[in-house]
């Protein structure tokens, strides 16, 4: 269990700071950590994830008049806008999400409504923890409270999926957003990204999640993220016109099918899709793990996939390599691969629990001279997803 209490504390002090008064909600909302499923959401694929327990804190306040204002007080930095008309704000990109967010939900509401509201958060920027979507759905959940509206959860992660890509310029998935909202105490989500469906799955109690941060910077706004998707896409094309029956997305296409037909596509095209093959069939193979408590078997899942990052996805990196082969090489470490979206960001290490000492001790010996510095290591625990703490 999340101890909210001093983060709640502290929240409320920053809004009182700011704003002379006190807020009317206080929302967390999770990180997520990807499991298994990588860059599969956005191609109607299977996902194992958790939300975690670090993410944002956000205090709110419904106001008089037409104007928002949002401080990030990490950034010591504050944005008005237009209740009416939020546009993206080039000097502020961290307010995209809440302002996409807002944009979407003015739909739901009976009459337009401004507010005032903090946020600071416990997810390491550029971690690959996501929290940017961490910040979409505690505003989601802030602003449904003092708007007293109540979307499904679909359709608020919906919101913040279209935050990220009409104001970040990040085309993602649901995967964030959605982890974020349905998270589950103990448990890890598999998630259908066709049909939406969310069934939690007990982690094993014999195991842990550790996070290793490489602290190489993690972003996605660069265009690389784009670039894969728009790959996946004319692989879907591909294997449409050929397949003989009807394909809408990569989950439709086996692996007996790419080997008989990747060579009509050009070779990165057809590497992408590989990789997304193998993701959605070493998910489904690892929700079957988890329910024999095969723990071995999902460790050794977990190896493939980040090889599958490395060779055919190419959404790795030399640090994230390095902490991979070391957790393989170090006892009690069951597995381990990069999660989010690549590029840098954390690795996701799945550990014998009676073992998380000795591994934490072993990794921060063998990485520092590998690396040149001391990675940070967490243990991550799946929470509860995005909830209001305090009316």
């Amino acid at each position: 269990m999340i101890m909210h209490d001093q983060p709640l504390q502290n929240i409320k002090n920053l809004y009182r700071k700011a704003f002379q008064t006190n807020p009317a909600i206080c929302v967390f909302a999770p990180g997520r950590v990807e499991v298994l499923g990588n860059h599969t959401d956005y191609n109607e694929g299977f996902v194992l994830s958790a939300a975690i327990d670090c993410g944002i804190y956000f205090a709110i306040a419904p106001i008089p008049g037409n104007t928002c204002r949002l401080i990030a007080a990490d950034f010591e930095t504050e944005v008005s806008f237009d209740a009416d008309n939020p546009t993206p704000q080039t000097d502020a990109p961290w307010a995209a999400y809440s302002m996409g967010v807002h944009e979407g939900l003015r739909e739901y509401m009976k009459q337009p409504i401004a507010w005032q509201a903090v946020f600071c958060g416990t997810v390491p920027r550029g971690s690959g923890l996501s929290s940017s979507a961490a910040i979409s759905m505690a505003t989601a959940r802030a602003i449904c409270a003092i708007a007293d509206i109540n979307p499904a959860p679909l359709d608020i992660a919906k919101i913040g999926q279209m935050a990220e890509h009409r104001f970040a310029g990040v085309r993602c998935g649901l995967l964030d957003q959605l982890s974020s909202l349905c998270g589950k105490a103990g448990h890890l989500l598999e998630i259908d990204f066709r049909t939406y469906a969310v069934t939690p799955r007990p982690l094993d109690a014999r195991t842990s999640l550790l996070l290793v941060n490489s602290g190489t910077t993690h972003t996605l706004g660069d265009g690389v993220y784009n670039e894969r998707r728009s790959d996946c896409e004319d692989a879907t094309q591909a294997f449409a016109q050929a397949c003989p029956h009807p394909v809408s997305a990569l989950r439709d296409v086996t692996m007996q099918e790419w080997i008989e037909y990747h060579e009509r596509l050009p070779e990165r095209t057809a590497k992408r899709a590989a990789h997304v093959i193998g993701e959605n069939a070493r998910v489904q193979e690892a929700a079957d793990a988890l329910l024999r408590g095969d723990t071995e078997h999902f460790g050794f899942l977990m190896f493939e996939s980040h090889h599958s990052s490395m060779v055919n996805f190419e959404n790795s990196c030399k640090e994230l390599d390095t902490i991979v082969d070391t957790a393989r090489q170090t006892t009690g470490v069951l597995g381990a691969r990069l999660s989010g979206g690549g590029f840098g960001g954390s690795a996701i290490l799945l550990v014998e629990s009676a073992q998380l000492d000795s591994v934490c001790e072993s990794l921060h010996a063998k990485l520092k001279p590998l690396l040149g510095h001391t990675c940070e290591l967490q243990r991550m625990h799946p929470a509860d997803g995005a909830h209001i703490l305090d009316m």
